[in-house]
């Protein structure tokens, strides 16, 4: 049933979105959606399942680090996506959704006289808004990271395009931009221009930030 199922929902995203920049957090009903995104100071990777066409449940796991390298969390937890607003357009659609999670943290703070380590439950509720055509991309997110004497809030803009047009089945090249900061843990935006390859039910990113970090990023539908 779910192979047929699969075979099914693919040309209909074929035939709707031709091919996109892939900006939901979540994959069609009955699907599996794997994401990662790391660089030196931020690591995170996570798996969600639909259970309808507007719900997931999955699980994540993020490693954040200071620019200073004087603080790292770690991060695992129980995550839920909901997609709370659907635009459609001729050849274009927006998307609202909401992105929420529950787990435990795991703190070590390296300061001047003081080193400490602790553990506390944290919570992670956020909204995301997108646009995508088959030319041009553009999201926004903000996410709150909070526990107990924590706030490591996350903000995030992208914005892209693609050279050429392709059919569903050719791999489309993307020029992403991305500027994204988290509180309490970098003082700075860190920018990054990103070369995005996207194949159907998959995309990988790569690309150097303004601190010349390396970052890969990659997403799987299946």
């Amino acid at each position: 049933m779910f192979y047929n199922r699969f075979n099914i929902v693919l040309p209909l995203l074929a035939m709707l979105l031709s091919q996109p920049a892939t900006a939901g957090p979540m994959g069609f009903d009955e699907s599996f959606m794997a994401m990662g995104d790391f660089n030196n100071n931020w690591r995170e990777s996570f798996i969600n399942y639909a259970i309808t066409p507007r719900d997931a449940f999955g699980v994540s796991a993020t490693y954040m680090r200071a620019d200073d390298k004087s603080k790292s969390r770690t991060l695992e937890e129980v995550t839920y996506t909901r997609l709370l607003k659907r635009w459609n357009a001729p050849h274009a659609q927006a998307n609202l959704w909401f992105q929420g999670g529950i787990g435990a943290l795991q703190g070590e703070d390296n300061l001047i006289g003081e080193n400490r380590d602790f553990d506390k439950v944290m919570i992670t509720p956020g909204v995301q808004f997108d646009y995508e055509t088959t030319r041009v991309y553009f999201q926004t997110a903000h996410r709150l990271y909070r526990a107990s004497d924590i706030n490591h809030d996350f903000t995030s803009v992208r914005a892209g395009f693609s050279f050429y047009e392709t059919d569903y089945d050719k791999t489309q090249p993307w020029l992403i931009l991305e500027a994204r900061n988290m509180n309490g843990l970098s003082e700075k935006v860190e920018i990054t221009p990103l070369l995005r390859l996207i194949n159907k039910s998959f995309f990988v990113e790569a690309g150097v930030n303004n601190s010349r970090e390396p970052r890969f990023n990659f997403m799987y539908i299946f």
